[in-house]
């Protein structure tokens, strides 16, 4: 690991091959930033079908869509969300690695030979959060995208810069930085969209316990496809922006972009577009798990936990928090399983979610971490190179993993045997 005070940034910060050759350092910046932008896109796209269910699982549970339209549906809805805001994808950009000195101007030590040194942290972090995204996508479980990708970026950042790189809470005179941006919305949101759902279930059926259940399952049907249009376009005011803040940070280190309070047009598209491709895509693992694993859900229940959901993330956007649309999601639904007198919730699921959810940050930044250490002992070529092919041949072997037990369209809604990939339905298509 680096040291805290960088005494010498060519010696501490920059492997040999880049400071022999000024030539070459332009060329290997060139091909790391190129390396971050593609990575962020795969990580934007992991994060689409990864958090599909977020919006649709407790929709396509109770028949209110098909699989199919709920997907398509949602995907369209995180595209034009995508481009409402920006107040997150700023929280990404100043809010986590420390990128500024203290006179606000980039850190030469950071941004100094087209930005390598910043580059390769934010491509190490990068790789730590999709291996995360595609763990836990096998294993079904709902953990965060979005503290997987702060958690690698923390731990590339460790690694090459010291705990003093950073920003853990902002100029300590309000809620900033890592903490108050990531770790405290992460506690808080969960709860608040829980209590919020439960509150709303439970005036739910309290108001409509005298009408027959084929009307009210039938009219809450109707209120579902709006309410989880809603999340669905929450969701892409917050998760969509956090890789546009990536790319926007890895834009700045290399000098092709100097303003810290905006995102290039061509940024927020292209993000939008892989967002709504991986939605699109279907997480049908995951949509399994939230949709028949947590509760068995009616349309009263998901109405009230998808409204939960999309006023707690519409809120926490407009505020610049990075909170993880995963946890208000499942809080909601839990909440929605509380609020429902009689109601089954299977408490040991959620606490494999919980696990998860603590796992998330520190693993993925020992991924990170041992990602920028590979990267940067190998050198200015072979380095980053070496970092994506490590990715690809983890991605394809958990790929080729999910295929024993495949989740579909035609089985996400099968009877629930306790394990994501074990549906009643024989189906063995090929599909996330």
């Amino acid at each position: 690991m680096l040291g805290e005070q960088v005494v010498n940034k060519d010696a501490r910060l920059f492997p040999p091959s880049v400071q022999q050759d000024q030539g070459r350092a332009v060329t290997a910046a060139t091909l790391v930033l190129a390396l971050v932008v593609v990575t962020a896109l795969a990580f934007d796209f992991t994060n689409g079908f990864h958090d599909t269910g977020n919006a649709m699982a407790t929709s396509i549970a109770t028949g209110a869509l098909s699989p199919k339209v709920a997907v398509g549906l949602s995907a369209v809805l995180n595209l034009v969300g995508a481009f409402l805001s920006v107040e997150v994808a700023l929280t990404v950009t100043n809010s986590v690695i420390k990128v500024q000195d203290s006179s606000g101007a980039p850190r030469p030590d950071l941004v100094a030979d087209q930005g390598y040194a910043l580059l390769l942290i934010v491509l190490a972090g990068l790789v730590g959060g999709v291996v995360w995204n595609l763990l836990t996508w096998l294993l079904g479980l709902p953990s965060s995208s979005s503290h997987a990708l702060f958690g690698g970026l923390i731990g590339s950042a460790i690694a090459a810069l010291g705990l003093s790189g950073i920003n853990w809470n902002g100029d300590g005179t309000k809620l900033d930085g890592v903490v108050g941006k990531v770790v405290l919305p992460a506690l808080m949101s969960p709860v608040i969209a829980g209590v919020v759902a439960a509150v709303g279930t439970w005036l739910i059926f309290r108001v409509t316990r005298s009408v027959a259940e084929r009307f009210t399952e039938r009219g809450f049907r109707w209120g579902q496809i709006g309410s989880a249009s809603l999340v669905s376009l929450a969701h892409g005011t917050n998760d969509a922006q956090k890789t546009m803040g990536v790319i926007t940070l890895a834009l700045i280190a290399s000098g092709h972009w100097s303003d810290t309070g905006s995102v290039p047009l061509w940024v927020k598209l292209v993000c939008a577009l892989s967002i709504a491709a991986g939605t699109w895509l279907g997480g049908w693992r995951i949509i399994r798990t939230l949709g028949k694993g947590l509760v068995e859900i009616s349309s009263p229940q998901g109405m009230a936990a998808e409204s939960s959901s999309a006023a707690v993330i519409l809120v926490s956007s407009h505020l610049g928090f990075a909170l993880s649309t995963t946890h208000v999601a499942t809080g909601s639904i839990l909440g929605s399983g509380v609020g429902k007198p009689g109601a089954q919730v299977r408490w040991a699921i959620a606490a494999r979610m919980v696990a998860a959810w603590v796992l998330t940050l520190p693993l993925a930044a020992v991924v990170g971490a041992g990602m920028w250490v590979l990267g940067n002992a190998l050198g200015s070529y072979a380095g980053p190179l070496a970092v994506v092919v490590v990715l690809l041949v983890l991605a394809a072997v958990m790929y080729l993993r999910s295929r024993a037990q495949a989740v579909t369209s035609t089985n996400v809604n099968a009877e629930w045997t306790g394990t994501p990939g074990a549906a009643t339905d024989a189906s063995r298509k090929v599909a996330v």
